[in-house]
């Protein structure tokens, strides 16, 4: 019985349901981008202070090398207190140059140090303002332009895993979409460099934030088998078209999932029974189906379009070990009928042999 394998799909929704009605300023805490450099508010102030405590002593300097310029023959002190009440645009009058020279040095010197210092002082706001608003601008550009991602909902064990995977055998992070309820596992997803949307796969809103109707695939790793069920039919009901790969821990919620909409399921604690069962009395068995797992190096299982000089051959007498035989989305293995011979616009699957250096021994 040949099993289903994943074709090249594409979902597509209406502009409502994938672009919700929502500004995009209120979406700033929900969906987060990553920025490759960040300052801390802490630096920030500190930096700000640090120019504006420059400036008020340029200004005391200046007003103290022409101390007999002003109305009152200045000390150190008075030329500090001058330069705190100019510089902020308080003026209490007090104290004013009287000669030409203290008025031209005024007009000259301290008048633009007084505006740079009344920028600095709207500075931050004007940062966060500009901070805001550019990180809204960014949210707008990617919900346009997100089609043929991959979704990750569960940012747990199963969920840190499948993107792992999909990072090394070479997806890019800015294709894959976080989606978790947990605000510091969204913090380590981002410091990945992927996108993250801070909410419950079972929220209809919150799939259609994540792109889930111009998504390629969706990957569901709840921690419960409940979960998984809901979200699945979410995410089915809005990408009639994507494919879905669910992780459950019982086997006896398999059916549940597979008529939920899921293309594939995964049994967790199975497959974890069979690796620890298989360590007991082959532990290289074991390790060898860890390193196929693994796809940054060593061996791992990967899939390729055929040669031309391929077609109509055995995939057996291939150079490559090959596993299986994928035609029009389905995967013959290779002790099939099916899979005797190679026909044109089928894919292998096959063993990879990958270096540490990313190098592939083809």
């Amino acid at each position: 019985m040949p099993s289903r394998y994943p074709p090249d799909r594409s979902g597509r929704l209406s502009n409502e349901a994938s672009n919700p009605d929502i500004p995009q300023h209120a979406l700033i805490n929900i969906i987060r981008i990553p920025v490759n450099v960040q300052v801390s508010p802490i630096e920030l102030i500190v930096r700000r202070v640090g120019i504006a405590l420059v400036l008020i002593i340029m200004v005391a300097l200046v007003a103290y090398m022409e101390k007999d310029g002003y109305s009152e023959k200045l000390s150190f002190i008075d030329a500090l207190y001058y330069a705190g009440v100019t510089l902020s645009t308080t003026g209490y009058g007090d104290i004013v140059p009287v000669t030409q020279l203290a008025r031209l040095i005024n007009l000259f010197v301290v008048t633009p140090l007084r505006l740079g210092f009344v920028i600095l002082l709207v500075g931050t706001t004007l940062s966060v303002l500009t901070e805001e608003s550019r990180k809204a601008w960014q949210i707008q550009h990617w919900r346009k332009r997100m089609r043929n991602h991959t979704i990750i909902i569960g940012y747990g064990t199963k969920g840190r895993s499948a993107v792992a995977a999909l990072l090394a055998d070479g997806t890019s992070p800015k294709d894959i979409v976080v989606v978790d309820k947990d605000s510091r596992v969204l913090e380590v997803a981002e410091a990945q460099g992927l996108v993250t949307v801070n909410g419950s796969g079972t929220q209809s809103n919150i799939l259609k934030l994540a792109g889930v109707g111009k998504a390629k695939a969706v990957v569901v790793a709840p921690s419960i088998d409940d979960t998984a069920v809901l979200v699945t039919l979410s995410v089915r009901e809005l990408a009639p078209s994507a494919w879905i790969v669910v992780s459950v821990r019982e086997s006896e919620n398999q059916h549940l999932l597979e008529q939920s909409g899921a293309d594939s399921v995964v049994i967790s604690s199975e497959t974890a029974g069979r690796m620890l069962g298989l360590a007991t009395v082959t532990p290289s068995v074991v390790e060898m189906m860890e390193d196929l797992l693994s796809p940054d190096e060593g061996f791992s299982i990967a899939e390729r379009p055929i040669a031309d000089d391929e077609v109509g051959a055995n995939p057996r007498h291939l150079a490559d070990i090959v596993l299986g035989v994928v035609r029009s989305g389905e995967l013959y293995r290779i002790d099939s009928l099916e899979a005797e011979t190679v026909e044109p616009g089928d894919r292998l699957l096959y063993v990879r042999r990958v270096f540490s250096d990313d190098t592939e021994d083809d």
